[in-house]
């Protein structure tokens, strides 16, 4: 048992971070909390100074994806913590764990509404696992590892709020190493419920496998990848976790969820057992696409549903069975109580089916990428087809929201985990760019790319100064379609063709980028693709520069709004308002 140290408590802070292994903190720096930013360099941590501090929260949240490991973000307080809400709301609907730490007004002024105080720990309590604040000078690095054990336990951020006095001083207290104060191992799922688990399974005629981020978390791949051989059934992934199941599987289906895969979609709608492991099956994930209600709730398909969380079990579908357990774990044991029940023939019609349906799928798309563009652009889905030819096998994509990013779903395929970023149901734009650089930190050695249209690409591109200061060399595709084309579908669809606030003006995203620092590559013509792409990569990887490259294309080309269910044809009473009623329209 280590012995009880004096320290400050901005020493207790840091050393309790190293101890976790922390390797980075993102984030601008501000004189509240430059006690503990002092100390980082001799700690081996690296401050990462970002231009916006939302841009730190998802570098952490992206960088926690691919590398495992728990990233630290922090500013200055009120406006710099304040600026961490957007990115800690998308990090808890990943269920991605980053450590916020953030410095508070002075506790012997606060309630005084003295220079950028903000009452920080509420704002925070709905997107964390935990918001809470050093009580006590003394309780320093307590409370780090209290920030620690939910963290992991619970799978999602976490806030401390430190009073900016509260740096100083001095304590006695230990440094823990991780073994010493919380589990570090994956939780053991219930033997009755598991054997409960292998009967619905092994009598299922067409099973199917959803694989979820669980999967990707826990290494579990393997393994299902193995009941996936045993079952011949088709394994889909969940909505925009596309690197969870490997393409090259005859298996293989596709991603769920918006803008996904009709052949994971028909797979799930024509099953009798879904094995979901590690996944949640989010609301928004598990809409029905393409017209296609996969999900029936009608009492003709059983959930054997695996996640690590209690409290996800069951949420938003009725299961026949719920297994709390690491993902790992419990597939593994799922292995081995089917194998213990007896060896099982492949089935052939069943392998051919999956074939099919992959091949219509694979068609239909590259079909749609080949339709005519207008002059002068690139069809977007060609964009995407082409991308996914050029880009290297061991590539971290990071994809924005949008239409044309989210479009991406139907085209993003990897051969192993941990090489697909999405912002997932938070839904804010902004986000890939930001999240490629968090990606970048992880995987020094492997090419990244980040897919955003050009409206979010006017919420990241000042970070390409970031890029370029901090030698995190990572390429930048931004679809220029002159719009917020997502919001532009909807006025299509509902406002006949009045479009309002989503047209945008800007300048040439290429020339801007070799302002700051980076190169810049435009591209107007489809031909044109596969040597941009390989000249981008052959730059970010060999020459180590970051790469925007801008590609014009066409602004009519839209895909399905995102919530059509949420949306209403509009209907007018006043006369100021009458011509904009729907009525009207038919009778024109």
């Amino acid at each position: 048992m280590a012995e009880k140290q004096k320290m400050t408590p901005s020493e207790a802070i840091v050393e309790q971070l190293r101890a976790e292994g922390v390797e980075y903190c993102a984030g601008i720096v501000g004189s509240a909390f430059m006690d503990m930013l002092d100390l980082f360099p001799d700690a081996g941590i690296r401050f990462i100074p970002c231009r916006d501090e939302h841009t730190a929260g998802h570098m952490m949240d992206a960088y926690n994806r691919i590398s495992g490991k728990i990233g630290v973000c922090t500013g200055q307080n009120g406006p710099g913590i304040t600026n961490l809400i957007t990115s800690i709301a998308t990090a808890y609907q990943a269920h991605s764990p980053v450590l916020v730490i953030g410095p508070s007004a002075g506790s012997a002024s606060v309630g005084w509404d003295g220079f950028q105080e903000v009452d920080q720990v509420p704002m925070f309590k709905p997107i964390t696992k935990k918001s809470f604040g050093i009580p006590h000078p003394s309780r320093a690095a307590d409370c780090v590892r209290t920030a620690f054990r939910v963290m992991y336990a619970e799978r999602g951020p976490v806030y401390l709020d430190v009073p900016r006095d509260y740096f100083y001083g001095e304590l006695e207290d230990f440094i823990l190493p991780p073994e010493e104060y919380r589990s570090t191992s994956g939780l053991i799922p219930d033997g009755e419920t598991m054997k409960r688990a292998a009967e619905v399974i092994a009598n299922a005629k067409r099973p199917v496998i959803i694989s979820g981020r669980g999967v990707v978390d826990s290494d579990a791949l393997d393994y299902v990848e193995k009941i996936a051989e045993y079952l011949s059934c088709p394994v889909a992934t969940t909505y925009l976790h596309n690197d969870a199941y490997r393409f090259s599987d005859p298996h293989w289906v596709g991603p769920i969820g918006y803008m996904g895969s009709k052949a994971a979609m028909y797979s799930v709608r024509d099953a009798d057992v879904i094995l979901a492991i590690g996944c949640r099956l989010s609301y928004f994930g598990t809409l029905p696409q393409y017209d296609i209600k996969y999900f029936k709730q009608d009492g003709s398909q059983e959930i054997v549903q695996i996640d690590v969380q209690a409290k996800q079990i069951a949420r938003t579908h009725p299961v026949k069975v719920g297994i709390v357990g690491d993902a790992r774990v419990t597939a593994e044991g799922l292995l081995k109580l089917l194998q213990e029940k007896g060896d099982r023939k492949p089935d052939q019609a069943r392998l051919d089916e999956i074939k099919a349906l992959r091949a219509d799928w694979d068609k239909e798309i590259k079909d749609l990428a080949m339709e005519e563009p207008a002059e002068g652009t690139i069809h977007p889905r060609r964009l995407l087809y082409e991308m996914m030819l050029a880009k290297p096998e061991d590539c971290i994509v990071t994809t924005d929201i949008g239409n044309v990013s989210s479009t991406a779903n139907s085209y993003l395929r990897f051969n192993n985990p941990r090489l697909h970023v999405a912002c997932l149901t938070n839904g804010n734009t902004g986000f890939a760019f930001q999240a490629a650089l968090g990606a970048k930190l992880a995987a020094p050695d492997q090419p990244v790319m980040s897919l955003a249209g050009d409206g979010a690409w006017g919420m990241s591109f000042y970070e390409v100064m970031t890029a370029v200061q901090e030698n995190l060399p990572v390429v930048a595709v931004v679809f220029r379609n002159n719009a917020w084309c997502a919001e532009k579908k909807n006025q299509v669809d509902f406002y006949n063709d009045r479009y309002v606030g989503c047209e945008i003006e800007a300048p040439s995203w290429a020339e801007v980028a070799r302002v700051m620092g980076a190169e810049g590559i435009y591209v107007d013509k489809a031909e044109d693709l596969a040597g941009a792409f390989k000249k981008a990569f052959d730059l970010t990887m060999n020459e180590k520069k970051t790469v925007v490259l801008e590609v014009r294309v066409d602004g009519t080309k839209l895909a399905p709004p995102f919530r059509k269910d949420a949306l209403k044809l509009p209907v007018r009473f006043l006369d100021r308002y009458k011509h904009l009623d729907y009525r009207e329209w038919k009778k024109d």
